[in-house]
């Protein structure tokens, strides 16, 4: 890493690593929530042909392996990232006493790390999607993990407008 350094500066690096984080995240973010739209409102034949039809008429078991992967890598990425978040985000908001707003990112890191560790079954079950027996299991897993996504998202943004970005 320290030759990288020898052409940019320290924050610039870190800057595009956010940047990189966050449009992982945002295509993590879109994948699943397509995913989420299918199962939980899946389109109907003959349906009109609408915004709304063509959001949720996705290819569920297309879009897992994709999920899995761009979950990895935002996850990766966000670690990275949160070494110096500790010492140059996290300490000036404990300093300001924000401490919901900690609370709300430290939520959002057990949450994350939950749906990692959910990753292989969530896999499993969108590979298997023609076993009606994971039916049920394979909606409400993918439907939590976009919720998980869908608050981490926002946690990790309402924790950057508290600090601002690159202060």
């Amino acid at each position: 890493m320290d030759f990288i350094l020898d052409y940019i500066s320290v924050n610039t690096f870190w800057t595009i690593l956010a940047i990189v984080h966050a449009l992982l995240a945002v295509a993590l973010l879109g994948a699943i929530t397509h995913q989420a739209a299918a199962v939980l409102a899946p389109a109907r034949a003959g349906a009109p042909d609408k915004f709304v039809t063509h959001f949720r008429s996705v290819s569920g078991p297309r879009y897992a392996g994709a999920i899995c992967v761009l979950w990895v890598l935002t996850f990766i990425f966000g670690a990275w990232i949160y070494a110096r978040y500790r010492v140059h985000v996290r300490l000036p908001i404990e300093q300001e006493g924000l401490f919901k707003t900690l609370g709300a990112f430290e939520l959002k890191e057990h949450l994350t790390t939950i749906g990692l560790g959910l990753l292989p079954v969530y896999w499993y079950l969108w590979k298997n999607v023609h076993n009606a027996a994971y039916a049920s299991a394979r909606k409400w897993l993918t439907v939590v993990l976009a919720a998980i996504c869908w608050y981490a998202f926002l946690a990790g943004h309402v924790v950057n407008n508290v600090r601002g970005f690159g202060s």
